[in-house]
């Protein structure tokens, strides 16, 4: 029988039980995919990571993200956690891990663990407001387009981001039947409709939720993958050279988490970064 040691924190948050779940196997070299994919799905939370030695040894780590269905290219939590759990590996407090969507660069302090986005922000197909307004069971009045439309954004992995009323946020319950609607009137989406609603509470304050019911996720905790293009699109919109935003999030699902993000302008576009504390809370092995 193989044994494979893991941990569990609860990740973007200082108080045990809070913030978003996470499963790390520090180790999890001679694990297949498939067998990476079950251990998932068996932790049945929104990501479970695996760590293994990285292709370039300047680097500290290659990562492999999976949620409950699939293999991620980039996730927010997952780095901000799995970072936290090879903290005595970093340099100077850093660490690098590789990953799908790009090198991942992970900051270490007592304050928090913070991570780089692999890439900036990058905008694709805009949504009408009535598609948002039904995957989220909410009326048209309640999505707010002034400022900009429903738009699908990412700095490696993409969301929907899409701004509603304070009062709305609150009330929004994910529609299985809207989802795949959006996703069906939408090729552009391709196979993956997240949606990432906000609302503002103030100059640098948000609250926001995030659904992903076809992907196995109806709500999400913590989402650092979308915190990071909403800062990098606020800044776009504010017109400002840099900005920070606290994000708070999962206060719905009774798990509270605090996202600090910040954005910058760079020369290869808004670069964007997300941090937050960590509690363990789980050590054991899985057998196979």
């Amino acid at each position: 029988m193989r044994r494979y040691d893991f941990v569990t924190v609860d990740v973007f948050t200082g108080t045990r039980f809070g913030g978003n779940p996470l499963a790390v196997f520090p180790d999890a070299r001679g694990l297949s995919d498939a067998e990476m994919q079950a251990l998932a799905a068996e932790f049945n939370l929104s990501e479970t990571t695996f760590v293994l030695p990285p292709d370039n040894p300047a680097n500290t780590a290659r990562v492999r993200i999976f949620t409950r269905q699939y293999e991620m290219p980039f996730a927010g939590h997952p780095n901000v956690g799995t970072g936290w759990v090879l903290r005595d590996r970093a340099m100077d407090g850093v660490l690098r891990f590789e990953e799908i969507a790009g090198l991942v660069e992970v900051r270490v302090a007592e304050a928090g663990t913070t991570i780089a986005a692999p890439q900036p922000l990058t905008l694709g197909v805009e949504l009408p407001v009535a598609v948002i307004a039904r995957a989220a069971g909410l009326e048209p009045a309640d999505v707010v387009a002034s400022r900009h439309p429903p738009v699908q954004a990412g700095t490696g992995n993409p969301f929907v981001i899409a701004e509603v009323t304070p009062a709305a946020l609150g009330r929004a319950q994910p529609d299985f039947a809207g989802f795949r609607a959006g996703l069906a009137a939408t090729p552009a989406l391709g196979n993956r409709f997240a949606l990432y609603l906000y609302a503002q509470e103030g100059a640098a304050a948000v609250r926001a939720r995030m659904f992903a019911p076809l992907g196995g996720t109806v709500e999400d905790a913590a989402t650092g993958s979308a915190a990071t293009p909403l800062a990098a699109l606020l800044l776009q919109l504010s017109g400002a050279e840099s900005g920070a935003w606290d994000i708070t999030q999962g206060v719905e699902m009774g798990r509270p988490s605090l996202l600090r993000t910040t954005a910058r302008r760079a020369a290869d576009g808004i670069r964007a970064t997300v941090g937050g504390g960590c509690v363990p809370v789980l050590r054991g092995e899985a057998m196979l």
